[in-house]
Parts: structure tokens; C-alpha cells; sequence
């Protein structure tokens, strides 16, 4: 029998990818239903899209069915699979993100700092939903989720969802493997690296070719790696040597968090921020997509940042479907595999993927020097979660205090006001900060109205 694949978020801009990656694979992973789920707002690019991807399963000469709609519940019953690729908001509310705690000063980041969070409030919730759905009308689905924050929202459906068959997925590991084999001038087949740590704070543990370790010598050559949203500053090669492990691009955002934040604001100050280029992309693409003669995937697609993920949740869906027990780079819970966090505590780790999940391998102990840093960002993210989950100011306050990226309980405080009066609309769960802030504005009117009154 053929593969029942739901695809929440199918009007994404990264969804052809995703239709590649399963053509591509048929063979191996017969994907015979796949459904693409989108909201009211996101109707038009799901359209565009959906024809888009009926050209390119034309093309392949597949007997794969399409199927599109705005009820999920239509859509999940029967389904093996569920990958989920939402923006809770729209790129508005990834702008909003990071304008706001750059005009006080802060980085503003899609996943991490003060972004990362709010980007977490808002979709943290509805994953919650929607593994409620999942339990319920198709219960062996494995949950593929590559919505950022990734490791956040893995880390709440492991606590608080009713649906645990779920991964978190990443693109960052994909492009350090890529440019390590590349460094070494081997094919990425003949490497093997071991990742391990959170999501955008993973590090590069151990690099082997044909059986021999190489990770001191990749350490050596570790200089510029970029990507499309993160600075190309190279690192020191003291510093990465005696760290003693390879950090990922996201690490900038810590290791150098002064020139990150001084780029943002400059860029901010004069062309916008990352999420406005990202919109302007993302506007390119769907020109692309409605184009009647296009039936492939369009190069301009690897120019946003979160190329490759679509790929890469084929890849796991085909590893899981084929029990194939190949090595992949997943969110998951940790089994004491690494022994800096909790047993069940969701990690960034190498995995075996087999058909009941991922298995996660031993990748070497992380140095003391990266300890203190992943386990304030691990405390970051269970914070987060707490907030987005009960809609406590505090907590979220909490949380915003803990990140590295902020340092600062004046503007933080700001930052979150300001977040949170600009995002109402996706956070309900605050209702009641809300329904305060409304009478201590209209007690502040009738008083201002009073006093007017008197001096008249």
C-alpha cells in the first residue's frame, strides 16, 4: 500500500522542495496521498503552490494523488506521516520580531533571543492543537515537525502533547556535514560527523573517514562557513582549538554577539531587517511559482535561509518507512545519551533512524567550556515553553531574562511589552495580561479625563 503524507503549512514557499524530495524517492518511499493544509490567510499561496507541485508530480510521471484544503481533520485521517512547516503570523510577525528589540538595542532573531521566543508563544499552541488531532484521528503517525523554533516546539510536544511520535528537524547540521566534507575534499558519503546539543546550538564533535578520526584536523581549517540569514565572520582557530569541538553558524550569535548585534542594527537602520529581505524572496518565488511552463523546483528557492530542510524531512521519512538505520541529525528526547541534559530532555543529536524512530548514538562529551552555555539556552527553552503553554507574564519574562541575547532587565521588559502588545492577536492564552493592561489603560483615560475636566 501506498504512503499517506499531510503537509501542515502546504502553502509554504518551501513546499516544492519537499515535492522534489518525495518524487525524488518514490522508489523507495511510494508516496501515494499527499495532502498540503494551509489556514484562510494562507489560501492564495496554497493554490499557487498546489498547482505548482500537480505540474512537477505530472512531470515525474507518478501515481501520486494531491489533495488540498483548510481543515486538517479532512486531511489527517489515515495519514503516515504529518510534517509541519508553519509561520504562526506570517513573515509580518518574523518582521515585528525583529524590529522591535533592534529600535531598544536587542538582536531581534527568528529563533533565537527575543524573536525565538515570541516566535515559540505563538506556535507552541497551535503544535499543541494539532497533536491533539493527530492522537486522535491518526494515532501511528509519526509528526515531522521543522517549524522553528524547532527545538522548542519538540522540546513542548514532549511535555505537554498528546501526540509524542515526533521529531524535530534542522538544516544546519546538513550544511556543516556539506562543508566538512568539503574542507577534507571528500565525497560527504565517505564522512561521518557526530553532532550533538540544541537546536542552533549544536556543535561538530567528531569527524571520521574510513573509520579514522579527523576531528583535530577539520578544527585546523574551521574558518568561514555561512549562511543565507547568518554572518560570514570567520572564527579564530585558537579559540575553535581549544573549544575542542566545531560550532555551528548559530553560535555567532553568542561568540560574537557584539558584531552580530552592530551588523543587525546597521542593516536594520538601513535596508530593513533580515524577515523584510526574506518577504521580498519569498514575493520572487510565488512570481516564479505561477508561472504555467514551470515544473521544477526554481534555484531561487536556496536562497532562503531554511533551504534543505524539505529535503532532509524526506530523507527521515524515507529512513523510518525503509527501517533503513542510517545515521541522521534529529531533535529528539536525549536517553541519557548525553549526559549534559536530562534523560528525556530533548537534544540536537546523530541518530540511528529506524522504523520505530530515532535511536541516538554516543558523539563524545561537549567540552566544559560549551556546557554552561547550552544548558542556559535548554533552561531558555523550558521557560518558553511554560509561558507559551499558561500565558504567564512573568514566566515569559523569565524566560527573556535567561537568554544570553538580551542582558538586560530595563529593555527586556520593554521588548516584551512591546512583543506582546504587537502579537495579540496569536497569543489568547494571555487574555488575562491582556484584559489588565486594558483596565489600567482605560483607569489612566478616565483619570486623564477627570483631571482635563477639573482644570476646565
Amino acid at each position: 500500500m501506498g504512503v499517506k503524507i499531510v503537509t501542515i503549512g502546504g502553502g509554504s514557499s518551501y513546499t516544492p522542495e519537499l515535492v522534489e524530495g518525495f518524487l525524488k524517492r518514490y522508489d523507495q518511499l511510494p508516496v501515494d496521498e499527499l495532502w498540503l493544509v494551509d489556514i484562510e490567510e494562507g489560501k492564495h499561496k496554497l493554490d499557487i503552490v498546489s498547482e505548482l507541485a500537480r505540474r512537477m508530480i505530472k512531470k515525474a510521471g507518478v501515481p501520486m494523488k494531491l489533495y488540498t484544503t483548510l481543515d486538517r481533520r479532512e486531511a489527517l485521517p489515515g495519514a503516515d506521516f504529518v510534517t509541519t512547516q508553519m509561520r504562526v503570523g506570517l513573515l509580518d510577525a518574523r518582521i515585528k520580531d525583529e524590529r522591535i528589540p533592534l529600535s531598544h538595542g536587542i538582536l531581534g532573531q527568528e529563533t533565537n533571543g527575543a524573536g525565538g521566543l515570541f516566535k515559540g508563544l505563538r506556535t507552541i499552541p497551535v503544535i499543541l492543537d494539532i497533536c491533539k488531532d493527530i492522537h486522535e484521528l491518526c494515532p501511528d503517525a509519526w509528526l515531522i515537525n521543522f517549524t522553528n523554533p524547532a527545538g522548542m516546539v519538540t522540546e513542548a510536544i514532549q511535555r505537554y502533547g498528546a501526540h509524542k511520535k515526533a521529531i524535530g528537524l534542522c538544516n544546519v547540521p546538513i550544511g556543516m556535514h556539506t562543508s566538512i566534507a568539503k574542507m577534507l575534499d571528500r565525497p560527504i558519503e565517505d564522512v561521518r560527523v557526530n553532532f550533538g546539543g540544541l537546536n542552533h546550538m549544536v556543535y561538530a564533535t567528531q569527524v571520521f573517514v574510513d573509520g579514522k578520526e579527523r576531528t583535530k584536523d577539520v578544527i585546523e581549517k574551521w574558518g568561514t562557513m555561512t549562511m543565507n540569514n547568518i554572518t560570514g565572520t570567520s572564527w579564530y582557530r585558537g579559540f575553535v582549538r581549544e573549544l575542542g569541538v566545531l560550532p555551528s553558524p548559530y553560535h555567532r550569535y553568542y561568540y560574537m554577539a557584539k558584531e552580530n548585534l552592530e551588523e543587525a542594527i546597521e542593516k536594520y537602520k538601513k535596508n530593513g531587517t533580515r524577515a523584510e529581505t526574506v518577504k521580498k524572496v519569498e514575493a520572487d518565488l510565488f512570481e516564479l511559482y505561477k508561472d504555467p511552463n514551470l515544473d521544477i523546483k526554481p534555484d531561487l528557492l536556496s536562497k532562503r535561509g531554511g533551504a534543505l530542510y524539505s529535503d532532509a524531512a524526506c530523507n527521515l521519512i524515507c529512513s523510518i518507512y525503509t527501517d533503513k538505520r542510517d545515521i541522521q541529525v534529529v531533535n529528539t528526547c536525549n536517553r541519557g545519551v548525553m549526559r549534559e541534559f536530562e534523560y528525556d530532555e530533548v537534544v540536537e543529536i546523530s541518530c540511528m533512524i529506524t522504523k520505530a524512530g530515532p535511536v541516538p548514538i554516543e558523539v563524545g562529551k561537549l567540552p566544559k567550556a560549551a556546557i554552561g552555555l547550552v544548558q542556559q539556552i535548554k533552561s531558555f527553552e523550558v521557560a518558553a515553553i511554560e509561558a507559551a503553554v499558561s500565558g504567564s507574564y512573568d514566566k515569559a519574562l523569565l524566560a527573556l531574562m535567561i537568554n544570553p541575547m538580551v542582558s538586560s532587565q530595563k529593555y527586556g521588559t520593554i521588548v516584551l511589552d512591546e512583543l506582546l502588545d504587537a502579537h495579540r492577536k496569536y497569543l489568547p492564552q494571555f487574555k488575562a495580561y491582556y484584559e489588565q493592561k486594558d483596565a489600567e489603560r482605560a483607569a489612566e483615560a478616565a483619570k486623564a479625563a477627570e483631571e482635563a475636566k477639573a482644570e476646565a
